[in-house]
């Protein structure tokens, strides 16, 4: 799972970068197949997915209903209480809760791996920390310290403006942490025989997409492939081997929907799909050859634009919840 998950996606990342290098598409903004293919077959499917963790497996639903009841529903009232203050609050708000989630999942991998291997030393978990969390916050300390950038997270200025002094601090912390992790890993080789192969691709693959899709390369293009690839396809594998190791106490129907990685999939697609006509109907006005023609909402907005933001929220609250062991005393990962 190592290579072909998370190597693997970054090298899928970097070979997009290449092909949109040679195509010439870097300067310009991301072409539709890039949206299709990656932000709704990946990203937006990926936040559907948790349903295969939660709410389609009945009997984790019942064992802690009111949590995942409750995240929707306050999720929508604070959501819509944030919307009222000004379409521009809501969005940065929601882009905060996605930059925190997707710089804490990353840790989560770092994690999961010194778990796998009985890491407990506080010296090594210090390192492994600063290196992972230092490779994801740097570069969106890059990007905050010189806007506006060629891209952005959900709309523009959803990002606040830090002063560069923040990015020439960052920076040789950002070198120091990544050089520590080399030596600490090379050092516990050497003395103890000791390697943690897939934790090492986690911290590089970060390291390399996080730097290249922000840093290196001012373009939208850029971002969107090495962003989304390794953020979502090692999600779609974690709940589909969870899915799979539930099959046994599961019910027919959830055993159906994930008999296979195509079936899976095209689940998550159609969902994906749904919430996104209506975002591009109903809000964007965009895509009109995917999703239609567009639907004149205007009023609606301070309703329906939080709501239909309730999946990524949700999304986002509950991951930190569901994947903590002593909060899942059954739950073991294959």
């Amino acid at each position: 799972m190592d290579l072909s998950v998370f190597l693997g996606s970054a090298v899928l990342s970097f070979v997009l970068l290449a092909i949109g290098w040679r195509l010439g598409i870097l300067d310009h903004d991301s072409p539709e197949w890039t949206w299709v293919s990656l932000v709704l077959l990946i990203d937006v499917a990926h936040v559907w997915s948790t349903s295969f963790r939660v709410y389609f497996d009945f009997e984790e639903l019942k064992r802690r209903i009111w949590l995942y009841v409750l995240v929707p529903v306050f999720g929508y009232a604070l959501g819509a209480a944030l919307y009222s203050e000004g379409e521009l609050v809501f969005w940065r708000a929601l882009a905060a809760a996605a930059v925190f989630h997707f710089v804490r999942q990353q840790y989560g991998w770092v994690a999961l791996y010194r778990r796998k291997l009985g890491e407990t030393e506080k010296w090594t978990w210090w390192i492994d920390a600063a290196a992972i969390y230092l490779a994801t916050i740097y570069p969106l300390a890059y990007w905050m310290t010189h806007l506006p950038r060629n891209f952005q997270w959900f709309v523009q200025k959803d990002f606040f403006d830090l002063p560069v002094l923040v990015d020439s601090v960052l920076f040789p912390a950002y070198l120091l942490a990544l050089l520590a992790y080399a030596a600490k890993s090379g050092y516990l080789y050497r003395t103890r025989r000791v390697s943690n192969i897939g934790k090492d691709i986690v911290v590089i693959t970060t390291a390399a997409c996080w730097y290249a899709g922000i840093v290196l390369f001012n373009s939208d293009y850029a971002f969107t492939v090495t962003n989304v690839i390794i953020h979502g396809v090692p999600y779609f594998a974690l709940i589909y081997f969870y899915a799979k190791s539930r099959h046994s106490a599961a019910g027919s129907v959830y055993r159906a929907f994930s008999s296979n990685w195509i079936v899976f999939l095209a689940t998550l697609w159609a969902f994906a799909y749904v919430e996104e006509l209506f975002w591009h109907r109903g809000v964007w006005h965009e895509k009109n050859w995917l999703f239609g023609a567009n639907w004149d909402w205007t009023d609606l907005k301070p309703y329906l634009v939080p709501l239909f933001a309730v999946p990524q929220l949700t999304h986002y609250v509950l991951d930190g919840f569901i994947w903590r062991r002593r909060n899942n005393a059954n739950f073991k990962l294959v």
